[in-house]
């Protein structure tokens, strides 16, 4: 198996443990076949973010424990489905983003540029 690559082209790194994220929740941003909402953007939360994804349908700062989901709030790191962050991006609320953390098939729905602007490492794109 070869290893997955971030938007930069290196290994992807891990986004989050606590809370563990990611669609396999092994902690980064992996995609493959199962993962219909591509969640590869590996994202700051912000409070204007999970206002904007509340209204658009997707709750995620109210726990679900039957899902051992703990609610998310500002501050945490999580793997958006990168057509939600393109729409945040269009809003103009989108949350800060980790570029090393974020997976290359996020680049099928944003631009590098775009992420870049918005990225919280930016050292690394040097």
């Amino acid at each position: 198996m070869t290893q997955a690559r971030n938007v930069l082209g290196s290994e992807l790194k891990t986004c989050c443990s606590a809370p563990m994220t990611g669609y396999y929740r092994d902690g980064k941003c992996n995609t493959g076949a199962g993962d219909y909402g591509a969640h590869v953007v590996c994202a700051e939360l912000t409070a204007e973010f999970l206002n904007f994804t509340k209204s658009q349908g997707n709750d995620l700062s109210t726990p679900v424990p039957e899902f051992n989901f703990p609610g998310l709030k500002p501050g945490d790191r999580w793997c958006l489905c990168a057509s939600r962050w393109k729409e945040a991006l269009d809003a103009g609320v989108a949350p800060p983003i980790i570029l090393q953390s974020t997976h290359a098939s996020a680049l099928e729905y944003v631009s590098l540029s775009e992420l870049k602007q918005h990225a919280l490492d930016r050292d690394t794109t040097e």
